[in-house]
C-alpha cells in the first residue's frame, strides 16, 4: 500500500471516529434544543392568547355592554376564553401542528370541557405549590407521543360576574348555556388551564433537519481537509520520497553520476536527502578507486 494511501486510511479511520463521536453527542443536543424550541413557541402563543384574553375583558367587552343590555343578547365574542380560542384558530393557519384549549373543569360553554388528562393537569395544578406558573410535560396519543405545555385559569373577575351563581349570571346567557353547568366558581379558584399541546413528531422532526444539514458540513469539512492534507503531504513528504527513491533505484544499476538531490532545510526528509547525497558521493568515489 503506498504512502499516500495508508495516511488517507490512518487519518479518515481518525477523523471517521471523531465525527462519529460528534454525530451522536450532537444529535442528542439537536433534540433537546429542538424541545426547548417548541415549548419556547408554546410559551409564546399561551402568554398571546392571555393578552388576547386581557385585551378582550378590559377593551372589547366594555364596548358592547351596553349593546348587549339593550337588545338583551349574549355575545360570545366578550369571553376572554372564546376569544382567546378563537385567536388561536387563525393562529393555527401558519402552526397547524399545535393546539390550544382552554379546559375548564366546569365550563358554561361545552367544547371548553376538560377531557381526561386535561382534568388531570387541571388537578395537578391543585396539588403544585401557589404560584406554580407552567407544567409541561409529554404524553401517549393515538398517533404518538405529543408535548404539552399548561398554565393555569383563576376565577377572577370579570370572570366571576357570570359564573358565581346563576342569579348573578346575564339571563341572556343562561337562555344559551343554561344554568346547569359553569357555576359555584370561587374567588382566585383554579378552574381550568390554558394548555398548548404539539407532537413530538415536530420537535423530531426539527431536530432530524438540524441533524443532516450539521452532518453534511461536517463530512464537507472532513473531505476538504483529507484532500487539503493530501496535497500537502504529495508535496512536502510524497514527492521528495519519490525523488529519493529513483535515485537509489539509478545507484543501484551503477549510475552514481547524477545530480545532487535538493537538502536545504532541517527537516527529516532533508536530512534524509543530506545523507543520500552523501552516500552518492562515498560511493562514486568508491567506484573511482577500483577502477583505477
Amino acid at each position: 500500500m503506498r504512502l499516500l494511501a495508508k495516511f488517507n486510511l490512518i487519518v479518515g479511520l481518525v477523523l471517521g471516529a471523531g465525527l462519529a463521536v460528534a454525530a451522536v453527542v450532537s444529535h442528542q443536543f439537536l433534540q433537546n434544543g429542538a424541545r426547548e424550541e417548541v415549548l419556547r413557541q408554546a410559551r409564546l402563543m399561551i402568554e398571546a392568547m392571555q393578552s388576547a384574553r386581557d385585551y378582550t375583558s378590559k377593551q372589547i367587552k366594555p364596548l358592547l355592554v351596553t349593546q348587549v343590555q339593550q337588545q338583551d343578547t349574549f355575545l360570545p365574542q366578550t369571553v376572554p376564553a372564546f376569544a382567546a380560542t378563537e385567536n388561536f384558530a387563525q393562529l393555527r393557519v401558519s402552526y397547524p401542528d399545535y393546539a390550544y384549549k382552554e379546559a375548564v373543569l366546569n365550563p358554561t360553554n361545552p367544547r371548553d370541557r376538560a377531557v381526561d388528562w386535561e382534568a388531570d393537569i387541571i388537578n395537578a395544578f391543585h396539588n403544585q405549590p401557589a404560584g406554580t406558573k407552567d407544567l409541561v410535560g409529554e404524553r401517549d396519543t393515538p398517533t404518538g407521543r405529543s408535548l404539552y405545555m399548561a398554565r393555569p385559569i383563576q376565577a377572577r373577575p370579570p370572570c366571576l360576574e357570570c359564573h358565581s351563581v346563576p342569579s348573578e349570571a346575564p339571563a341572556a346567557m343562561l337562555r344559551r348555556y343554561g344554568s346547569n353547568n359553569g357555576f359555584g366558581w370561587r374567588p382566585n379558584e383554579i378552574v381550568g388551564a390554558q394548555i398548548v399541546s404539539v407532537p413530538m413528531a415536530l420537535p423530531t422532526r426539527m431536530a432530524n433537519r438540524e441533524f443532516l444539514t450539521l452532518v453534511s458540513c461536517l463530512a464537507a469539512v472532513f473531505l476538504a481537509s483529507l484532500v487539503l492534507l493530501d496535497l500537502l503531504l504529495l508535496f512536502t513528504v510524497v514527492r521528495p520520497l519519490r525523488k529519493l527513491s529513483a535515485a537509489a533505484d539509478q545507484i543501484s544499476i551503477g549510475q552514481v553520476d547524477m545530480p545532487e538531490l535538493p537538502a536545504s532545510g532541517s527537516d527529516e526528509i532533508a536530512i534524509l536527502a543530506g545523507s543520500f547525497n552523501r552516500m552518492r558521493r562515498s560511493l562514486d568515489r568508491a567506484m573511482k578507486m577500483l577502477g583505477s
